[in-house]
């Protein structure tokens, strides 16, 4: 009997506001053989975020055991929440064949990169700072103050977006869908090299 080959690990992210989790949820009706990795975080849920399928909602004491137990592959706080992915999470579906899909923060994924060099780190961008700001005002979760930090952090993550294998840039959502299904299929397929994909 052959063995199942490993699935790879892709790790999305980007500054808040981008429409990652829109990319990503489009992303899973279009390819086959993902699967999400759910991330816990110490946030409350947003409107219709659902536990267990946006995230795990936990509370700080319970997320601090996980990282004295070393049960994270990464996490990190951010804008004065804490954010982790669970190492038995990622490793399930990678040992079950399929590709792993990871939406997370910037210092979450260079932790990945470090602990994982074969994950694919895939920067999503905003055409604009802008349109950035635009679409975190439409989304309507943030006071003033949450939305100036939201827009000062991503300007310090767009400057790590080098130490990314792919850049994304979100102007459309229909032309940066097929940007990033053609990064994933590239890594697929052998025959061709996944670095010649946008």
């Amino acid at each position: 009997m052959t063995p199942i080959a490993k699935g790879r690990l892709f790790v999305i992210s980007g500054p808040s506001g981008v429409g990652k989790g829109t990319l990503r949820k489009a992303l899973f009706k279009s390819v086959q053989g993902l699967e999400y990795s759910v991330s816990c975080t110490t946030r409350e849920p947003r409107n219709r975020e659902i536990d267990g399928v946006d995230y795990q909602f936990i509370d700080f004491d319970h997320f601090k055991d996980l990282v004295k137990e070393g049960r994270f592959l990464e996490w990190a706080e951010v804008h004065g929440h804490f954010y982790g992915t669970l190492k038995e999470n990622v490793e399930r579906i990678l040992e079950s064949g399929r590709d792993a899909i990871l939406e997370i923060d910037v210092q979450g994924a260079l932790q990945v990169k470090e602990s994982e060099p074969e994950a694919v780190l895939i920067f999503i961008m905003p055409p604009s700072e802008e349109e950035l700001r635009s679409r975190l005002k439409r989304r309507g979760t943030e006071k003033e103050e949450d939305l100036r930090n939201r827009i000062s952090g991503s300007r310090d993550e767009m400057l790590l977006s080098a130490r990314y294998d792919h850049l994304v840039v979100n102007d459309d959502l229909g032309r940066a869908l097929e940007s990033l299904r053609r990064i994933i299929e590239g890594y697929r397929d052998p025959q061709r090299s996944p670095k010649s994909f946008p």
